[in-house]
């Protein structure tokens, strides 16, 4: 199949042209929205039941090198994945439908969350607050367990893994972070070639070579240009927009990596406190969709103007927008890329370092923000276990942790 099809001709799996089907696309991906909860691995799962084994989009070959593709880039992997079966079966409005319908019950359940949470007051307030920063404790834990386990399994990328939580513990701030996903891709491609090469089958989505190239120009000029025009302008609503592009453009590992990067970006200047960024980041926990909508809830919350509903739809745009473009722009080239043995040896060390880099977020500001004493830990250790031991999903997780807060500051 040539790979310089047109833009918006969506095939099926023959390969014989369709419609374009952006209202499918749109309803089937927000019962996705409303029903899955579980984070991004947990996303691929209700994916692929839906759309590979039920509504038979694309079948199982093409649905494992889509998701090859969409962990090699910056950006948050499920939702890419998501946009990238829209854009099969429905062409660009296709695409921005899926977005949109998987984003958007999450983002607008934490908008919510920020506009009435400072309506508590007192100890209930307080230990609901505490509960849900506890709450972030045991996701994290989970999440720096799991993906240790399956991206660095082996010596030389556990010792990648090792090396970027020194380079993020002495080198604070985005600086290290990115800086220590770089050297795991260098060491990567060095020390991980032994690894299994990626499936040989052809992916035939309906994107030019010059629509691809299109858009990862305008990924890049938007990453160069932001910044240059936020301090210019003098702009806080462009210098939001710019914090939260390139936290979504830097990031490799999904939701849960982009911690400290927004961490880092919005409250060291004072935007919103610890406690408030802990707390949304913990009712995330407890929504569908995708976690990158945490940046709504950051949004609506922040002190400086724009807040609400616009400061949430900056963020929101701008978290996302990165990952997007990048995907569009990768999927005509991807087939030729994806069988080179040095990239794929490249991106294995770039995993072992997120795996570092979220480590290292586990303790700050994660950790010394909500365990303040033996009981905290007990609560947290408590939720570690009901997420990794007793696979309870995260919204059950979430009250149950929640309401033992509150309960704890009432004793």
């Amino acid at each position: 199949m040539n790979s310089s099809l047109q833009a918006d001709v969506p095939q099926d799996m023959a390969g014989r042209a369709e419609p374009p089907r952006p209202g499918e696309v749109f309803r089937a991906f927000l019962k996705l929205g409303l029903t899955s909860f579980g984070g991004p691995v947990a996303h691929l799962g209700y994916f692929r039941d839906e759309l590979v084994l039920r509504r038979k989009w694309i079948d199982e070959a093409g649905y494992a090198d889509l998701v090859a593709l969409c962990q090699f880039l910056p950006g948050p992997a499920s939702s890419q994945v998501g946009f990238a079966l829209g854009l099969l079966r429905g062409g660009s409005l296709g695409g921005l439908a899926a977005w949109c319908a998987f984003t958007l019950p999450s983002a607008a359940l934490l908008v919510l969350f920020a506009m009435g949470a400072g309506a508590f007051g007192g100890p209930v307030g307080s230990g609901l607050v505490h509960g849900l920063k506890l709450v972030a404790v045991a996701v994290v834990a989970q999440a720096v367990w799991g993906m240790a386990r399956s991206l660095a399994p082996d010596r030389p990328r556990a010792a990648i893994a090792l090396l970027s939580v020194f380079v993020v513990s002495f080198a604070a701030g985005s600086i290290g972070q990115i800086a220590a996903i770089l050297a795991g891709s260098l060491l990567g491609a060095w020390l991980c070639r032994d690894g299994a090469p990626a499936s040989p089958a052809h992916l035939a989505f309906a994107l030019s070579r010059r629509a691809g190239a299109c858009a990862l120009a305008a990924a890049c000029l938007l990453l160069a240009a932001l910044p240059l025009a936020a301090a210019a302008s003098g702009s806080h609503a462009l210098a939001l927009f710019d914090v939260f592009y390139r936290a979504g453009a830097l990031v490799f590992g999904g939701g849960h990596v982009v911690l400290p990067l927004l961490e880092t970006a919005v409250v060291r200047p004072g935007w919103i406190d610890a406690n408030g960024f802990l707390a949304g980041y913990g009712a995330a926990q407890a929504v569908p969709g995708p976690l990158f909508s945490f940046a709504a809830f950051l949004g609506a919350a922040m002190e400086p103007w724009p807040n609400g509903m616009l400061g949430a739809a900056i963020c929101l745009v701008g978290i996302f927008a990165p990952g997007l473009l990048l995907v569009a722009g990768a999927l005509p080239f991807w087939n030729a890329l994806r069988r080179r043995p040095l990239a794929q040896a490249a991106m294995r060390g770039a995993n072992a370092a997120v795996v570092g880099v979220l480590a290292a977020a586990l303790y700050s500001p994660v950790w010394t923000s909500a365990v303040t004493g033996p009981p905290d830990f007990a609560v947290a250790l408590a939720g570690f276990v009901l997420l990794t031991v007793w696979k309870a999903p995260p919204w059950l997780v979430v009250v149950l942790t929640s309401a033992t807060g509150v309960a704890l500051a009432l004793l």
